[in-house]
């Protein structure tokens, strides 16, 4: 199967389970309820955030907020589609990695078009410091960030002496 392909139902499964999860959370809490899953550590949390991660530019005026948190995702998710095509036969990773992105920022992106403010719940904390609560959206832009360094530590430059040797055989330069 196409790796294209195969990120495609990645895509669509992870912006499924973000959609369906948020609503899930919407039907069954009020808003602010928490339920702890293990205590101390971890509860299930409905919060609405206005903003972009963390609540950045929440409070902040729509004259910032609309390109920021609207505009700005649109275009970079075409990029990520150039991206993920562009890698799509020389880096698994990077590929995977974009299509990750591109469903974290698609899932994050439905919230804010239809109710002007991203769902989160997974809610992290111990004693004192506090996480701020996320989604699966943002899950998937995390786990892609962690790929793309893995890529980048790991991968990139036996990529690139690979490109090198195969140019270098060939005789061009």
């Amino acid at each position: 199967m196409n790796r294209i392909y195969k990120m495609c139902i990645m895509i669509a499964i992870l912006i499924f389970a973000d959609q369906v999860t948020k609503a899930l959370v919407q039907q069954k809490f009020y808003l602010g309820e928490s339920i702890p899953v293990i205590e101390g550590l971890f509860h299930l949390t409905y919060v609405r955030n206005p903003g972009a991660a963390f609540g950045m530019l929440g409070s902040h005026a729509d004259w910032i907020r609309i390109p920021v948190l609207f505009i700005l995702p649109v275009i970079a998710c075409f990029w990520l589609l150039y991206l993920m095509w562009s890698v799509r036969h020389k880096s698994l990773i990077q590929c995977s990695a974009y299509a990750l992105i591109f469903s974290g920022a698609v899932g994050n992106l439905i919230d804010r078009w239809s109710m002007n403010y991203v769902v989160d719940f997974f809610d992290f904390f111990y004693q004192t410091h506090h996480f701020p609560a996320f989604n699966i959206a943002d899950s998937a832009i995390t786990v892609a960030a962690i790929l793309l360094i893995i890529d980048v530590l790991f991968f990139e430059k036996k990529r690139l002496l690979a490109e090198n040797q195969g140019a270098d055989a060939t005789g061009s330069h």
